[in-house]
């Protein structure tokens, strides 16, 4: 598994929308029927990383704990399941079964949707507002696999808090970091 940062997407960048397959229903959903009243979060992960496997509860917990509070949460896997079949859709559709996510799980097969992101790794996350502006673009906390850090989710949760509160989120971010996304 080799470390690779997120590329740090501009904030103020204008959500891109799509058209994506919800491996847990498979019905194809936009970001404009997903999104949040107050904000939205777009996570790119995948079911075999370590990096996501290690924080998997925090992000259940997470989007249970914001979804009452207008914040969705929507996760798409942009993996080459040619090369990793583990990433498959139906394997996606298990996946976020056995996790219990309370969120779509969908597959970007041609992987432009990644690419319009500039999604770089997974776990990767952008936050955006009510109007679908870039507001964060980081790390969900400094705990990794192995560094003995717990899993907190405390910069991702900061950064959504003061969304929700109408404070300045700290432009000063740090990247999230996990597995490279499997580009075809």
């Amino acid at each position: 598994m080799a470390l690779t940062p997120s590329n740090m997407l501009p904030l103020g960048t204008i959500a891109p929308n799509f058209n994506l397959v919800d491996t847990k229903d498979n019905e194809t959903k936009s970001l404009t029927q997903l999104k949040g009243k107050e904000g939205t979060l777009v996570m790119f992960i995948c079911n075999h990383c370590p990096y996501v496997i290690h924080i998997n509860e925090a992000l259940v917990k997470l989007a249970n704990d914001y979804k009452a509070k207008g914040i969705n949460c929507i996760a798409i896997s942009s993996n080459d399941v040619e090369n990793y079949p583990q990433d498959s859709p139906d394997k996606m559709k298990i996946h976020a079964e056995e996790n219990h996510y309370p969120f779509p799980y969908l597959y970007d097969e041609t992987q432009e949707i990644a690419k319009a992101y500039d999604a770089a790794c997974t776990p990767d996350f952008f936050l955006f507002d009510e109007d679908l502006k870039l507001v964060y673009a980081g790390q969900l906390d400094g705990s990794r696999p192995g560094n003995d850090i717990p899993v907190t989710g405390k910069d991702l949760r900061a950064a959504i808090d003061a969304l929700l509160n109408n404070e300045t989120i700290n432009p000063n971010q740090k990247p999230s970091m996990g597995c490279n996304i499997k580009w075809k």
